[in-house]
């Protein structure tokens, strides 16, 4: 082979490279001191660092008629002629060892037919998906075994910028990695496809494997799952990102729960404050949104806030933007109960509101009908105009995906009955088990119908 010269140059040259290594190898200890080391707790971390590999099935078609659904019932066409099967690996953390349950990133597992789980010590087991939230990129999956080592979360909120921190995951598919570094920013945003960013920056080397793998503190408490690394080349360019500790601990508990992640909503919708509007506000903070809607309902509106209120703080946590605001919005617990602090002509208020889920901005379709699980149904943003539901997102292998359902469609009538919004939508359902369920949607301008 061509390329065989390379190869045996590069292994003489790792093996030139370790001998070299092995023989200037530095002393355990200087003046009857020790050197520093990680090694003591990397020794208590790195078996709850697991191996997650998942498989997924890719149906290959030979016709685009094949992608309608519509075609494929009524014209009785056949059913995949093959597929493709396509690997992939990433990292994971045991944060409940009794339990088996470990924590990852959701586009790790996102779509996988099958998930593995490979620990330390070499054990291999299936593992199978609790939950997984698409806006913070994080999941919880569980395996069924004895004596697992665990690696509770810690309060990332401790955190300060200029922290050692240590990344521990599987790069590149090479096995268990340890890489170190300091937390180089906190409340990073900006990254794209996910709506809710609180994130830790860190120069400890972060490359594709690593995500879903522990970040921790030089004591080994988990502050951070592993997520993302800014590069403009494919390779690490010292900037990764990881989900903070609190984040995840509020997101698995729902997780765990309800196998989805049940939002509260303040009910209003808030742009950031440009130099025109705080001179015209008469605003002098740096910080703070003003809102520009209030949804009749709301808990805000029930407050008496109003368009041109400028939010400064919830529970006495700074907003400093409108993602900030979503940030903290998207980890509020539903039927809590916080404090909202404003500015309303120049002038300080507050008042005090119970969260409550706004099932008309979001909702799981298992909660309308069990043929919906999987489904995620959004409402469409009023500035588009649109009628219907929007599907956000559907869980493979799943009835409502066999029946041809697709992230992105809009649902514009439930059982031949119009639904305009999500509420409307919400008011078609129960429908009964042995009746069938019918949905009309729209998918890039083209009407089909969807029968489950």
């Amino acid at each position: 082979m061509s390329g065989s010269p390379v190869w045996h140059y590069t292994l003489a040259a790792i093996t030139w490279l370790g001998f070299g290594l092995a023989t200037a190898a530095l002393p355990a200890e200087v003046d009857g001191q020790p050197l520093p080391s990680l090694a003591p707790v990397l020794e208590q971390v790195t078996p709850a660092v697991v191996n997650v590999h998942t498989r997924t099935r890719v149906q290959v078609r030979t016709s685009p008629f094949f992608d309608d659904p519509f075609f494929r019932r009524f014209f009785d066409m056949p059913t995949v002629p093959r597929e493709r099967v396509q690997q992939s690996l990433g990292s994971g953390v045991i944060v409940h060892g009794s339990e088996g349950l470990i924590l990852t990133n959701n586009h790790v597992i996102d779509g996988a037919d099958d998930i593995a789980v490979t620990l330390q010590d070499g054990r291999e087991y299936s593992a199978e998906l609790v939950g997984a939230d698409r806006d913070t990129d994080l999941a919880v999956i569980r395996i069924r075994a004895e004596t697992l080592d665990e690696l509770p979360l810690f309060d990332s909120d401790r955190l300060r910028v200029g922290d050692f921190v240590v990344a521990v995951g599987n790069p590149f598919g090479l096995g268990q990695t340890v890489t170190s570094g300091i937390v180089s920013a906190l409340g990073r945003s900006g990254l794209r496809g996910l709506e809710y960013q609180n994130f830790i920056q860190t120069d400890a080397s972060i490359n594709p494997g690593n995500s879903g793998g522990a970040l921790v503190d030089l004591a080994g408490r988990l502050v951070g799952i592993n997520t993302a690394i800014f590069t403009p080349s494919g390779g690490n360019v010292g900037i990764g990102f990881a989900i903070p500790a609190s984040t995840a601990r509020h997101v698995m508990a729902q997780l765990v729960e309800f196998g989805e992640v049940r939002r509260g909503s303040l009910g209003i919708e808030v742009q950031d404050l440009s130099g025109e509007l705080r001179e015209a506000l008469d605003i002098e903070s740096n910080g703070g949104v003003v809102i520009t809607r209030v949804r009749p309902g709301s808990a805000l509106a029930e407050a008496g806030l109003r368009a041109g209120d400028v939010v400064t703080a919830i529970d006495g946590r700074p907003v400093a933007n409108s993602q900030g605001l979503r940030n903290i919005e998207g980890l509020l617990a539903v039927g809590t109960q916080v404090t909202v602090s404003y500015l309303r002509d120049g002038q300080p208020g507050e008042v005090r509101v119970r969260i409550e889920e706004d099932l008309d901005a979001r909702i799981s379709g298992q909660r309308l009908d069990e043929r919906l699980d999987g489904v995620l149904l959004v409402r469409i943003p009023d500035r588009s105009r649109a009628l219907g539901v929007l599907v956000e997102d559907v869980r493979r292998n799943t009835h409502a995906w066999e029946a041809g359902l697709r992230a992105g469609d809009v649902i514009v009538a439930v059982n031949r009955q119009a639904v305009r919004h999500l509420g409307e939508m919400r008011g078609q359902f129960p429908v009964p088990a042995d009746r069938e369920l019918s949905l009309e949607i729209r998918r890039r301008g083209v009407a089909y119908l969807v029968l489950l």
